[in-house]
């Protein structure tokens, strides 16, 4: 490219990320998501959109009654109006998420205020928005309590009185209690072994001729009850999944 030559486009999330302002280019590139956290490329032809014009871009018609908010650097919503121009330069907000409601549901993630479009909110997009790494987790701040685990795969109400306060700190330890031979075993996995299981039931080294013989019950892993042999695994529940281990000696 010649350098009096114009690019093709400037991506916004790049240039926060470098550190730099963003270039004279032909399109500017944001991200872009829809009632969810699952965010889409855009390009704008104006650094100075209105918010119709964001709209507009994702295909959405922007007389719908659509919210739409940009999420800034700093983790906070902010929301973008229709006939309100939003300066890409200046802000350095590359996402932007867009609901069709006329209602927003407030909660705060790290002291960072959000609005949200729906009654819910999953877990899924907590840790997206927070940028949650793999050995964190986000839990909903209980008053007077202990914090509450929010995992991915749930929904969390936003309806109750209040503002739902999320925060992220380190991934709990997990373990796991299962019932051997009548006794209680703690393990650190939900996949637990045949082997595994052997050791918890007789401890130690085995003679060539000695053979076991297990059964399972309440398991999460389907099915649920059955007999389990060498090699084999299953994942147990979080308390509860019951082991029968039987030692024969055949010599």
């Amino acid at each position: 490219m010649a350098s009096n030559e114009i690019p093709e486009f400037d991506d916004v999330g790049t240039a926060v990320r470098e550190g730099r302002p963003l270039r004279t280019a032909r399109g500017y590139r944001i991200q872009y998501a829809q009632g969810d956290a699952n965010f889409r490329s855009l390009t704008l032809a104006d650094p100075v959109p209105l918010g119709r014009q964001i709209l507009a871009a994702a295909g959405v018609d922007p007389r719908a009654g659509y919210s739409l908010f940009a999420v800034l650097p700093t983790g906070d919503f902010e929301d973008v109006r229709p006939e309100e121009p939003f300066d890409l330069r200046a802000r350095g907000a590359e996402r932007f998420i867009a609901f069709l409601t006329d209602r927003d549901f407030k909660l705060t993630l790290n002291d960072h205020q959000l609005a949200w479009g729906k009654p819910t909110v999953s877990g899924a997009v907590l840790y997206t928005l927070g940028k949650v790494g793999p050995h964190e987790a986000v839990f909903l701040e209980v008053r007077g309590g202990t914090n509450r685990l929010v995992e991915p795969t749930e929904l969390v109400d936003l309806t109750a009185p209040g503002i739902e306060r999320f925060v992220t700190g380190p991934k709990p330890v997990r373990t796991y209690e299962i019932i051997v031979n009548s006794r209680s075993e703690t393990v650190p996995a939900a996949h637990v072994t045949f082997e595994q299981v052997v050791q918890l039931a007789f401890p130690g080294p085995h003679g060539p001729n000695i053979v076991f013989a297990m059964t399972y019950r309440h398991a999460e892993s389907k099915p649920h009850a059955g007999e389990l042999g060498p090699g084999g695994s299953v994942e147990v529940k979080h308390k509860g999944t019951i082991f029968n281990v039987t030692k024969t000696d055949k010599s």
